[in-house]
Order: C-alpha cells, then sequence, then structure tokens
C-alpha cells in the first residue's frame, strides 16, 4: 500500500501510466483484429462467446506474465548466434508467432480470393471452423502478443502496479471494442481483406524483429492508420454512388 500511495503523488508515475496505457492499447489492435476476423468465421451464436474467451485469455495472460518479470525479462538473453545475430527466447517467439500470422492470414486471404478452393492441405475435409481450434489459435497469439506486450512495459517502467493498471485498462477497451469491431469488419467485405492485409504486415514485422532488424511501430501504425483512411473514403464514395 506504501508504494501505491508513492506512485499516486507522483507526476512521473501519472505520465508513465498514461503512455503505458496508450501504448498497450495501440499493441493490443493488433490481437483484436486477428481475434474479430477469426471469431466471424465461427456460427453466429458463438462469435461473442469466442471474443470474450480470447480477450479473457488475453487478460490472464499478460497478468501471469507481469508474476514472471524476472524470467521474462531473462527472455532478452542471448541463447545461440547465427547469421551474425545473437538470438534470444524472445526473438524466437516472436519468428513463431509472425510464420503463423503470416501462414494465417495468406490462407484467410486465399479463401476470401476463391471462396470455394476444394481440400485444404492444413484443415483436412473438415470445411468450418471449429470453436476449439479458434481458442487455440487465439490462445497462441495472444501468447506471443502478452510477451511482446510484456517486454514493452518493462522497458518502460519498473513500477510492476503501473503495468498491471496499464495492461486492465487495455484489455477492458479490447473487451468493449471487440464487439463493434467485429460487426464492422464482417458488414464490410472489403475491409476483411484491408484487416487481412494488416496482419500480414504485422506477422512479417514480427519475423523482422525476430532477426534483429527494429521496425519502430510508429511507421507500421502511420502505413495502417493512412489505409484505413484511405478505404473509409472508398466506404463514403460507394454509398453515395448508391444513395445517387
Amino acid at each position: 500500500m506504501d508504494q501505491i500511495s508513492v506512485l499516486m503523488a507522483d507526476p512521473a508515475a501519472w505520465a508513465a501510466l498514461a503512455t503505458l496505457v496508450v501504448m498497450e492499447v495501440v499493441l493490443g489492435i493488433d490481437n483484436l483484429i486477428f481475434i474479430s476476423i477469426l471469431t466471424n468465421k465461427l456460427p453466429a451464436d458463438q462469435q461473442a462467446r469466442a471474443r470474450r474467451i480470447g480477450i479473457a485469455l488475453a487478460l490472464i495472460l499478460r497478468l501471469g506474465l507481469l508474476g514472471t518479470i524476472a524470467i521474462i525479462v531473462q527472455l532478452t538473453e542471448p541463447l545461440f548466434t547465427a547469421f551474425g545475430h545473437a538470438f534470444s527466447w524472445r526473438d524466437l517467439i516472436l519468428i513463431a508467432g509472425g510464420l503463423f500470422l503470416v501462414w494465417k492470414a495468406t490462407k484467410e486471404i486465399h479463401h476470401n480470393v476463391d471462396p470455394d478452393p476444394g481440400p485444404d492441405l492444413f484443415e483436412g475435409p473438415r470445411a468450418h471452423l471449429s470453436f476449439s481450434s479458434a481458442i487455440v489459435q487465439i490462445l497462441i497469439l495472444d501468447l506471443v502478443f502478452s510477451i511482446d506486450s510484456i517486454i514493452t512495459a518493462v522497458g518502460m517502467t519498473d513500477h510492476v502496479p503501473i503495468m498491471v493498471v496499464a495492461v486492465v485498462a487495455a484489455v477492458t477497451v479490447m473487451l468493449v471494442a471487440a464487439d463493434p469491431l467485429a460487426r464492422f469488419i464482417q458488414a464490410n467485405p472489403t475491409v476483411v481483406m484491408l484487416a487481412l492485409g494488416f496482419l500480414l504486415m504485422i506477422g512479417m514485422t514480427l519475423i523482422a524483429e525476430g532477426f534483429g532488424a527494429h521496425v519502430p511501430k510508429g511507421y507500421i501504425y502511420a502505413a495502417m492508420a493512412f489505409s484505413a483512411l484511405i478505404e473509409g473514403l472508398n466506404m463514403l464514395s460507394r454509398r453515395a454512388q448508391k444513395r445517387h
């Protein structure tokens, strides 16, 4: 309690909290887009429940990882060197998560372009995504984004209470925005393709980060915001044409 009281009276702690909340919300956008696209493939009566479970898992993972900060920090320690780069557990996790995201986004783009592509090489004869399969895929990406999120938080502040508040605030925003975002994506097919393009770009960024090529997040999110703005103008144009 004494530590919390000291932090509440410290303007620097409030500034760190505000910055970290914004950062965690921005980092959560990637996670939320993936959850929205994936759960929209489920039957209508399962979609909202899958989104809530996916976001709850994100919160549990983040809070659980905060309890093991000493271990999380060690994930950045080099394990081996290859191609002139010292790889850590964090690098390997980012590469694996990026490859999964690239594979998933590519497969979804293929299915959107060709709705009847025949038997799926990876899913066998089953055509529909099951609830358990969706949760497992969400859990995989939750883990990757959670580790990246916590390492970012550790780099910004040493105070665990600030990290906890920032994580809870960010996940709360995700929970509030999940259903409206999913409905918006489902109602606008062109937005689905744009969102899949975002996921493809994020996956490539994770792979690049894993290989030691730092890509400033500001460039990525600026490109995403610009693309979203253009798509918004296209949507307004299409609506205007329909009215006339």
